[in-house]
């Protein structure tokens, strides 16, 4: 009863001071959620209130309560799907390019200025985040101009080109260049006038006394992104503590600052159809979102903040029999998929490839609940069955996702979890669906009804007077 009063005078509050905004909004957060189709929304949101209470409890997301919501088209230049580089390109420049293409037109002739760019222009201090790689075609989109979203090391010299206040995100994938000769992009940065931290800590010890500021996360840990945060650990970069970071170097003088916080994992455990992942991933964005909600609170009249996502991944439908969901079943399960198959090609290497399939079973029990929470099938066991007599007898076949190549036997075990929660794909890839823009403050007003992703940009560039 406590947590739905508190729902209650919170959307209350969200709606009466967001549809009284007329101001500029000098402090603009834009967040993008990668893959995060509004299945994915509501889908956290039932996920969420069936955690809580009883099937068909919905809790509201943070950023679901905002007081302005729309929708908006994907499709690009060639593609009625687009992909994450002229997905990123259309909400950063607004405009269409063809998939794969980095801040430019279709022929790769002209160089799109971002809205990004344009806050920079003006005066604005300009902060870019993700919990993927800075490279990566989302973020690069709002500082790099390159006909290849693969050119990872040419991305890394534009972001040293850009003069942008802040960066935050896992780190760059390929620091050297692809033949390793060329000069590395941590020297490039520094000559530009960027500090390098690795870690809050680190983050906390020298903001202060740095212009420009790059905050990766700790060494030792994948270039390519920021654990998942079904799989975190104690020490770990968060999406969370990026924003909090950004904010705390950008408000520093009076200059106001535009910044773009990119929820990048949603895309990925989506690609892979891992539905606890995916969801925990929605709840660290809003995690991320609340911190910029605690700002807008302070300065009502002059903060805007966009919620969108630049396309959906995994056509994730909500519903599979019957007419309810089981999406409880999430609850039981600890780690990602992705997660899941490193620990079973650890297990057995430990066992020298003789991993016992009680051994698997344990695994799978600790892990996923199966067996103990999660009730199985006949068939399901001997689904798992037969893929551990794969696996042990080397004629199992990897499954390949964007981001992963997993061990078959840990994509049917969460195959099975996704049956059980009732939930269906109908793609590894992305999908052609709407996606859904939730807005508040500033020129929020602008931001309701059917849209093109390119008029998004805009719009935020009109409330903020770049």
């Amino acid at each position: 009863m406590k947590k739905l009063l508190l729902s209650v005078v919170l959307f209350f509050s969200i709606s009466f001071i967001g549809f009284a905004q007329s101001g500029k909004a000098k402090y603009v957060f834009f967040f993008i959620g990668d893959g995060m189709g509004m299945n994915q929304v509501h889908g956290t949101e039932m996920y969420l209130g069936e955690k809580q209470g009883a099937i068909g409890t919905v809790a509201p997301l943070t950023f679901t309560q905002f007081p302005f919501t729309g929708y908006s088209k994907t499709y690009s230049t060639h593609n009625s799907i687009t992909d994450s580089a002229a997905g990123g390109t259309a909400l950063a420049a607004g405009h269409k390019t063809k998939n794969g293409t980095i801040g430019m037109d279709s022929a790769h002739t002209t160089a799109f200025e971002s809205v990004a760019e344009k806050a920079k222009k003006a005066g604005k201090k300009v902060g870019i985040m993700t919990s993927v790689s800075i490279d990566h075609a989302t973020p690069a989109s709002f500082y790099a101009h390159q006909p290849s979203r693969s050119m990872a090391y040419e991305i890394g010299k534009d972001l040293a080109k850009s003069d942008f206040d802040f960066f935050a995100a896992s780190d760059f994938v390929s620091p050297k260049g692809t033949s390793g000769k060329e000069e590395d992009l941590f020297k490039i940065v520094k000559n530009a006038g960027y500090t390098v931290v690795r870690g809050v800590d680190e983050y906390n010890k020298k903001s202060a006394k740095s212009d420009k500021m790059i905050l990766f996360q700790k060494n030792g840990a994948t270039t390519s992104n920021i654990p998942y945060a079904i799989d975190r650990k104690d020490g770990d970069l968060t999406l969370t503590q990026i924003t909090q970071s950004a904010i705390d170097f950008m408000k520093k003088d009076n200059r106001g600052f535009f910044m773009m916080i990119e929820g990048g994992q949603i895309d990925w455990a989506a690609h892979s159809n891992d539905g606890a992942t995916a969801f925990e991933e929605v709840i660290d964005m809003d995690n991320a979102v609340k911190e910029a909600f605690k700002f807008f609170m302070a300065h009502p009249d002059s903060t805007l903040i966009v919620i969108t996502a630049d396309h959906e991944t995994g056509g994730l439908g909500l519903g599979k029999s019957g007419y309810t969901l089981d999406l409880k079943q999430f609850d039981n399960q600890k780690i990602s998929k992705a997660q899941l198959s490193s620990d079973i090609v650890a297990l057995s290497k430990k066992n020298k490839g003789k991993v016992s399939y009680d051994q698997i079973k344990e695994l799978l029990k600790k892990e996923l609940g199966f067996w103990d929470s999660v009730k199985l099938t006949e068939s399901e066991e001997n689904a798992l069955e037969n893929e551990y007599n794969n696996m042990v007898s080397n004629s199992a076949k990897k499954v390949k996702s964007e981001y992963f190549v997993d061990e078959s036997l840990a994509n049917v075990a969460i195959a099975i979890l996704n049956d059980k929660a009732k939930i269906g794909w109908t793609t590894s890839g992305h999908s052609g669906a709407y996606v859904p823009v939730f807005a508040i403050g500033a020129g929020a007003e602008q931001f309701t009804g059917l849209q093109e992703n390119t008029d998004i940009p805009k719009k935020i560039a009109k409330a903020a007077g770049y």
